[in-house]
């Protein structure tokens, strides 16, 4: 299996991360990863009408910006947000980008 690529919180960038969260599904997955939760692939895939090869294709995006973090654990892959390093990089940024989403959006 190869390696996933992810950032160190040195490397994350803001163009990368504007990048990312221009798309709104990846925008709906950052939402729901919002509340702390380390969240299998599948488990957030239920909730959204999304191909899942377009729904892998949106977590390396998100992955390869440094907003989430992926681990392996056997065949499946669980995905956190990188909210302490986002925090450390760009201070109060995804706070603010949070609190504009509009309501079904929003984490639970």
């Amino acid at each position: 299996m190869r390696e996933l690529t992810q950032p160190s919180r040195d490397e994350i960038t803001f163009v990368e991360v504007l990048h990312a969260l221009a798309d709104p599904a990846r925008l709906q997955i950052v939402a729901h990863l919002a509340d702390g939760r380390r969240e299998s692939c599948s488990g957030i895939n239920e909730g959204m009408d999304v191909h899942q090869t377009t729904m892998s294709h949106h977590y390396r995006v998100l992955r390869e910006a440094g907003l989430t973090w992926t681990t392996i654990e056997g065949r499946s892959r669980y995905v956190t947000l990188r909210r302490a390093d986002l925090d450390a990089r760009f201070p109060g940024f995804l706070a603010g980008v949070l609190t504009q989403l509009p309501e079904p959006a929003r984490p639970s």
